[in-house]
């Protein structure tokens, strides 16, 4: 998809989703999932999604001010950082985490960002992600249909959604999805 073709089906989602009734809906399982589009990798390499073809893909949306994860969905990725070690150093699951800033802004900036990951101890790629279709919603929670944060997306070996869920989740229920999804 070329730059002016990805802008325009941002700007059409994001019209949208700017309705106040017509919230953002999760993708469903089985869609392709969209690649993020992120302003600055604060930790790791940048990365594509479609160059993790043939690994599970593990995206936590979350932001700095979010307690949901601070308390949940954070310590759940870097957790699975400790359980996964092994398939993540074997290229056959990758996590990331991605900042998703729809408000505080001026709070919630890069550099807080990079304090937070360094203090916190990441270990896995997090991208700042790009605002530039709406003010206050950033791209790529608009083209996963984020509904807020914490959002946890897994994604299959052929780059299609398996789960997507905002808030709470079982996070040993998940972990076998993601060993059978590895293992499919």
């Amino acid at each position: 998809m070329t730059n002016l073709t990805r802008r325009g089906a941002l700007a059409g989602i994001a019209a949208a989703a700017a309705v106040p009734t017509a919230p953002l809906r999760a993708l469903p399982v089985g869609t392709p999932a969209p690649e993020w589009d992120i302003a600055e990798w604060v930790h790791g390499q940048p990365l594509k999604l479609h160059e993790l073809r043939g690994q599970v893909v593990v995206i936590d949306f979350f932001q700095l001010w979010c307690p949901g994860c601070k308390s949940f969905s954070i310590p759940t990725t870097l957790q699975w950082e400790k359980d996964f070690a092994e398939d993540i150093a074997a290229d056959r699951m990758k996590i990331v985490s991605i900042h998703t800033v729809f408000e505080g802004h001026q709070h919630q900036n890069i550099d807080r960002l990079k304090k937070f990951v360094k203090k916190t101890g990441f270990g896995h790629p997090v991208g700042h992600d790009r605002h530039d279709i709406d003010d206050r919603l950033p791209n790529t929670m608009i083209l996963y249909g984020t509904r807020g944060t914490p959002e946890v997306a897994i994604i299959d070996k052929n780059g299609l959604i398996a789960y997507q869920r905002i808030g709470f989740f079982d996070p040993e229920e998940k972990a076998r999805l993601i060993r059978d999804l590895m293992a499919a």
